[in-house]
């Protein structure tokens, strides 16, 4: 009876190892999340091309799905508009979940934008967001992006009660 109980708790942890995410996996997803910050702070929309998926399927909240060369294009018009006219973005996230295994990943958040930070014009949006990833050639690439202000009830307590980042540790099984 012992040699079977023994058996079946290696089996569970063996098993359970198997479905366990790595931090390591999520290091490496936030190296295309560090691109997509950048892409905000620098208004480069290159760097959004680079990250999103040939296949992308972008979901504005209650508003409309797009294509990868459209959801690009509106980034890369935006961006050139905010540059003429001296307009800045930051980007943050912060996480309510965190799925990942070594190919697919499932994140769910709140992000916090901010236009023109330190200045009298400064401005504040906040929404949630649930983004899928897939690893193609070694690299993180959102394959699905959907947002939503959930009717402007978004809002800083939201922000704040997610995760940060960096928080590994919640999200590790």
């Amino acid at each position: 009876m012992k040699k079977v109980h023994l058996i079946t708790c290696i089996a569970c942890f063996l098993i359970s190892l198997s479905y366990a995410q790595k931090k390591a996996d999520l290091q490496d997803i936030n190296t295309t999340w560090a691109k997509f910050y950048k892409a905000f702070e620098t208004l480069d929309y290159t760097l959004m091309a680079e990250i999103h998926a040939k296949d992308l399927v972008r979901v504005s909240g209650g508003r409309r799905i797009i294509d990868y060369d459209s959801y690009i294009n509106n980034y890369k018009a935006g961006f050139e508009r905010d540059k003429a006219a001296g307009q800045t973005s930051n980007i943050s996230l912060r996480f309510f979940e965190r799925l990942c295994n070594d190919s697919t990943a499932s994140e769910r958040g709140v992000y916090k934008l901010v236009r023109n930070k330190g200045t009298d014009e400064e401005q504040a949006y906040y929404g949630q967001f649930h983004v899928l990833f897939k690893k193609r050639d070694g690299k993180w690439k959102i394959t699905m992006d959907y947002d939503s202000s959930e009717g402007g009830t978004i809002g800083e307590d939201d922000y704040n009660k997610a995760f940060a980042i960096d928080d590994f540790d919640k999200f590790l099984n």
